[in-house]
């Protein structure tokens, strides 16, 4: 592990942007405390630390999105005030978000002019985005409807977009979660392009195998300080996360021996179901078997029926009562309670507003779920406070929630701590069946392998767990077996072990249309 100092004077003849004690607060959170970061031009530098460590309120500062309390910027070596995006692109920052902004019902090209300040003729510009996504390898047809597109090709509109812009930093935001590895290798040397002609990156990623492989340094933020700086290619994914969370995080353990698997506990038989809206995704043939004992994951990129596919598990769309059963029942048509009374466990993608009410307490979050089972909640009607805070105060403490006060409402945590509560909520009860849709989605190292061993020691103790999820690492690390989901077709499950990234990647580009829905 690289032992420099926590500051390293970088600023010279080639620094882009200069960052001097930069600070924010919000009410008695202080979010970032003294800032020091350098970029400088053609590097590719990573931002690194947990969840609440300050690395989106400093990018946004940095993009004017936020004001700084104290401290400075200087840019190419002038302070400057950057008072909103607009002006931040004036001086050539641009930002590639982790959640798309785009309009699904209009056109490449349209998407594109409204974000320009000057677009020109539609036919110009259609002209230039042919050519810049051409050039840099992420080809785009400017006629395309949005909503046609898969979400890599979403991807590539927003990076495009923010080309046409000229930049001369772009900030992106975990931009691989939704691309699939060979679109990920393409990015990456799309990047290198771009350093190349001396284009700055500021990159945000929570996987630090990408860090490792594509960026020339690394700055690590903790509880909103800078702790460390260091060349990101001389260090281990491991020794980056200790950095981060500033312990060794412990590997995850799958087991040194393969585990014995039982009766099937979630079956799904020829399960199809419409598209709920012109935009979703519909879902044919789908059959599964899931035993006790293992973990199941289902890979795919985002949008194409993962959503609906978690919907009809958990009975949130009402199927024929032979497409689903738990423990050999049937339940196709049951309620979410219904299923749930079976000791099943469902863990929605959406945090905020599907898996927790962001106006109440999280000990009434945890009533929502759970009064309809074996917890002692509801007694005569009436609820149990006194357990419900209980039970809030052992989850915060088991998945390690980080609030400002006891049992705040759920819209106070920052998201990663919110995913802790919501997973730590479900996996708490020790569920026969456990449904899972993006179990780490947007945590850090630290609380990501504490989430993906409580999965597998789950599985472990006998329950059936699947896990749908487009973090390749996470598959690979608790899957016992492995099936992809592509355009509302599943594959025929396999081992793990004798599966690639690359034959998982060839799926998800549609490889599972054409395999035979079976498990």
């Amino acid at each position: 592990m690289d032992d420099g100092t926590v500051r390293q004077d970088r600023s010279g003849t080639d620094t882009l942007l200069d960052a001097r004690g930069l600070t924010k607060r919000f009410g008695d959170i202080l979010a970032n405390d003294r800032i020091d970061l350098v970029i400088n031009k053609g590097e590719i530098h990573a931002l690194l630390g947990e969840n609440g460590a300050g690395k989106s309120t400093l990018v946004k500062m940095f993009y004017g999105s936020l004001e700084p309390d104290a401290g400075e910027i200087l840019w190419q070596g002038r302070a400057v005030g950057i008072d909103n995006p607009a002006a931040a692109r004036d001086l050539g920052i641009g930002m590639v978000f982790q959640h798309f902004s785009l309009f699904e019902a209009l056109t490449v090209v349209e998407n594109i002019a409204l974000a320009l300040p000057r677009p020109g003729r539609m036919a110009d510009l259609a002209n230039r985005i042919e050519t810049v996504s051409r050039d840099y390898g992420l080809p785009l047809n400017p006629a395309d409807i949005v909503a046609d597109l898969p979400v890599g090709i979403r991807q590539r509109i927003e990076i495009v977009r923010c080309l046409l812009q000229e930049p001369q930093l772009i900030i992106m935001d975990e931009p691989t979660s939704v691309l699939t590895p060979q679109e990920a290798d393409q990015l990456f040397l799309t990047l290198g392009r771009l350093a190349s002609e001396g284009c700055a990156v500021l990159y945000i990623s929570h996987r630090l195998e990408e860090v490792k492989r594509i960026c020339h340094h690394a700055t690590i933020l903790r509880h909103g300080q800078v702790v460390r700086e260091c060349d990101p290619t001389l260090e281990t994914p491991a020794s980056l996360a200790s950095m981060m969370v500033g312990a060794d995080v412990a590997p995850v353990n799958a087991g040194a021996q393969k585990p014995e698997f039982g009766a099937a506990r979630l079956s799904l038989q020829n399960l199809s179901a419409r598209a709920a809206t012109p935009f979703a995704t519909a879902l044919n043939d789908i059959s599964l078997d899931l035993r006790a004992g293992e973990v199941v994951a289902i890979a795919g990129v985002a949008g194409n029926g993962q959503g609906e596919l978690f919907d009809a598990i958990s009975g949130e769309v009402p199927l024929a009562p032979d497409m689903v059963r738990i423990d050999g029942k049937l339940c196709g048509n049951k309620s979410i309670t219904w299923r749930r009374q079976q000791d099943a466990a469902f863990v929605p993608e959406e945090r905020l507003g599907h898996g927790a009410v962001p106006g109440m307490k999280l000990s009434r979050n945890i009533v929502l779920t759970r009064h309809s089972t074996a917890d002692g909640l509801i007694t005569g009607g009436l609820v149990s406070t006194a357990r419900a805070s209980a039970l809030e105060k052992r989850i915060k403490k088991n998945f390690d929630v980080r609030m400002s006060h006891d049992d705040p409402e759920a819209r106070s945590l920052s998201g990663g701590n919110l995913q802790k509560f919501v997973v730590g909520r479900e996996l708490d009860r020790k569920p026969g069946v456990l449904v899972v849709n993006q179990p780490t989605w947007g945590v850090d190292a630290g609380a990501a392998a504490l989430i993906r061993q409580a999965l597998i020691d789950l599985a472990r103790s006998g329950s059936a767990v699947l896990v749908i999820s487009q973090d390749l690492d996470e598959i690979f690390e608790i899957a016992d077996r492995i099936a992809v989901i592509s355009r509302g077709y599943l594959s025929v499950a396999e081992s793990a072990a004798g599966m690639t990234r690359e034959r998982v990647g060839l799926l998800m580009a549609g490889g599972a249309e054409t395999q035979g829905e079976v498990a």
